[in-house]
């Protein structure tokens, strides 16, 4: 059974430490939503730097651009026909005049569609207490578990210690 509130977590000195309890929590079983990794700086070069590194953004982005556009070449067009004017045999519709109103809502819903994305992919806004602790800001690698299985807390604690982190920390999470 779980238990929402608890987290357990552990500090490293270096990426390869950081890497190894990782490594440790996946044989453990632990769900890859459920492993949290804090830095103060990027570690591209190893795996848990790119955990999120895949993101649907540009094909959302482009999605919300065709919907923009779509929309509003639709408004242009059927306002012009809503309210028809004697235009003196010339077309109601005027194409370069709509390319204007199509192309400004086709980049309102391309930055408007990122935007979003970008907030649900950061999981903001998010009022949860998350687990931090300071030592991170000084350089260290805060490698975690969330959602903690009481069952299985002993096990976790052991292998982020075998990982060599100094020590765990539990703490309680709204």
């Amino acid at each position: 059974m779980k238990k929402k509130g608890k987290a357990i977590y552990g500090l490293y000195h270096d990426p390869d430490a950081a890497q190894r309890a990782v490594d440790a929590l996946r044989e453990a079983k632990v769900e890859a939503r459920d492993i949290t990794i804090i830095s103060s700086e990027p570690f591209e070069g190893y795996e848990f730097g790119r955990l999120d590194h895949h993101t649907p953004m540009p094909w959302l982005a482009a999605l919300g651009g065709l919907v923009g556009g779509l929309s509003g070449f639709l408004l242009a067009t059927l306002t012009q026909r809503a309210y028809p004017l004697a235009t003196g045999g010339m077309p109601i519709v005027t194409l370069w005049a709509n390319g204007i109103v199509t192309y400004e809502l086709t980049m309102l819903g391309a930055i408007l569609a990122t935007l979003f994305t970008l907030l649900v992919a950061a999981r903001l806004p998010d009022w949860r207490t998350k687990i931090y602790d300071p030592a991170v800001s000084e350089g260290k690698i805060l490698v975690g578990v969330v959602n903690l299985q009481e069952d299985s807390r002993v096990e976790i604690e052991r292998r982020l210690r075998d990982a060599g982190a100094e020590g765990t920390k539990e703490v309680a999470r709204i």
